[in-house]
C-alpha cells in the first residue's frame, strides 16, 4: 500500500510538470510569432485612420518592443516577454499610466494572442482611463488586427487596427 502511494505522488508530480512544460512551450511559441512580427507595418483604424506600427525584437531577443502610433495621438510603447506560462506586456501610454497585461496561450497553433488587465503604475484608480485589454489576430504573416479595449469609468470602447505588414 506504501508503494502505491510513492508511485502515485511521483504521477501525478510527473504529469503536474509535464503539464508546465507544456504551457511553457505554448508561452515560447506564441513569444516566436510575436518576434516574426520584426519590421513595420500600416493600416487603419475602425474609422479609417491612419495607423502604423513597428516590432522590434531587443534584448537577447528576450523581448519585442512595438511603437504604435496612430493619427492625432502620440506614440504608444508596449513592451512585451515571456514569463512561465504566459506572454505579458507593459504599455506605456501618452496617458502617463503603464498597464500590465498577461496572456496565456492554450496551443501552440496561435491565430489570436490576448492579453487582460492585471495592474496599472501610476493608475490612480480603475475608473481613470486606462488600456484594458489587447487583442491580436495573426490573419497571415503579413496581416495583422490589433484591438485595444480602452476603459474610463467602467466603460469599454474598442480601438481596432487592421495592420499590413511593409514591404521594402
Amino acid at each position: 500500500m506504501e508503494r502505491y502511494k510513492i508511485g502515485t505522488g511521483a504521477l501525478i508530480l510527473a504529469m503536474v510538470a509535464s503539464a508546465s512544460i507544456g504551457a511553457a512551450s505554448h508561452s515560447a511559441a506564441a513569444f516566436k510569432k510575436l518576434q516574426s512580427l520584426a519590421g513595420d507595418w500600416a493600416g487603419k483604424d475602425e474609422h479609417g485612420m491612419d495607423a502604423k506600427t513597428s516590432f522590434k525584437v531587443i534584448v537577447a531577443n528576450t523581448t519585442v518592443m512595438e511603437t504604435l502610433a496612430v493619427s492625432g495621438m502620440e506614440e504608444m510603447i508596449t513592451i512585451y516577454h515571456v514569463d512561465g506560462d504566459a506572454i505579458t506586456l507593459v504599455h506605456y501610454c501618452p496617458t502617463n499610466n503603464q498597464p500590465r497585461m498577461r496572456a496565456v496561450p492554450e496551443t501552440e497553433n496561435i491565430e489570436e494572442l490576448k492579453f487582460s488587465f492585471e495592474g496599472a503604475g501610476n493608475l490612480p484608480s480603475l475608473s481613470v482611463g486606462h488600456q484594458h485589454q489587447l487583442t491580436i489576430r495573426f490573419e497571415d504573416n503579413n496581416h495583422i488586427t490589433e484591438t485595444w479595449i480602452w476603459r474610463e469609468k467602467g466603460q469599454d470602447t474598442p480601438m481596432i487596427f487592421h495592420l499590413t505588414r511593409k514591404t521594402n
